[in-house]
């Protein structure tokens, strides 16, 4: 599925269930350091966009540049792999998980090098036995990714050093992995809808993933499964910024 036909479809309800999770911006905002102009590649809706510095936007999808809110940095209909941009145009260029729907991350990754000065991208490392929902529920997660470059692979595209992101128990943006302490959330089908994983392993998974997690809800069997997650305020799931 191209990366436009994809978010066509997922990002109907992103204005709902994902949003600026403000101590995740705070840091990557402050990776940005001091750049004035910044380009935002899979900007999507606009979450993540710093508010005080001048931001160009970069969208393939139709359906996500429609729900930007008036007032927004401008977007352009565009793709990671082919920025209409000359070299050097930005201060920095941000991406926030994005680039593992990317036709070819590497590239995409050495536009963004190419066309400002500093990259800051937000991503997950794929570490499947540290997550319940990938150990426990969703074998098809494995294949989802594991022809796609690592997250060391695109670091190193990048000449970029990692630092990692811990991901609140209360964390506003309801990416796949924001709900790791909330189980019951994954049970409602729009916040599935906003999250790619779901909609890329079909109804079939979703349906047979829906009854095994209810029927662990309500045994017990996910909380003491979980017990040491449940008194945690932030975990570590191998979400990481890439600074370059």
């Amino acid at each position: 599925m191209q990366v436009a036909q994809l978010y066509d479809s997922i990002g109907v309800s992103y204005t709902t269930t994902r949003r600026t999770e403000p101590r995740i911006a705070a840091q990557i905002w402050a990776a940005l350091g001091d750049a004035r102009t910044v380009l935002n590649v899979g900007a999507g809706t606009g979450s993540y966009e710093p508010p005080d510095r001048e931001v160009t936007a970069v969208e393939p999808s139709a359906v996500m540049r429609a729900q930007r809110r008036p007032g927004a940095a401008p977007c352009i209909a565009a793709s990671a792999g082919s920025l209409p941009f000359a070299d050097q145009s930005f201060d920095a260029a941000m991406s926030v998980l994005s680039d593992h729907h990317w036709p070819d991350p590497i590239a995409g990754l050495r536009e963004m090098r190419r066309v400002a000065r500093r990259v800051v991208v937000f991503q997950f490392e794929v570490l499947l036995e540290r997550f319940w929902l990938t150990r426990d529920y969703l074998p098809e997660f494995a294949s989802l990714y594991s022809s796609r470059p690592t997250l060391a692979e695109r670091a190193a595209a990048l000449g970029a050093r990692a630092e990692p992101i811990l991901i609140p128990w209360d964390c506003v943006d309801g990416f796949f992995y924001a709900f790791w302490r909330r189980p019951e959330a994954y049970l409602d089908e729009q916040v599935r809808r906003g999250i790619s994983v779901f909609n890329l392993i079909g109804k079939p998974a979703n349906e047979r993933f829906v009854r095994a997690l209810t029927a662990d809800l309500d045994s017990g069997r996910w909380a003491a499964r979980n017990a040491e997650l449940l008194e945690l305020q932030t975990a570590d799931f191998g979400a990481k910024l890439l600074v370059a």
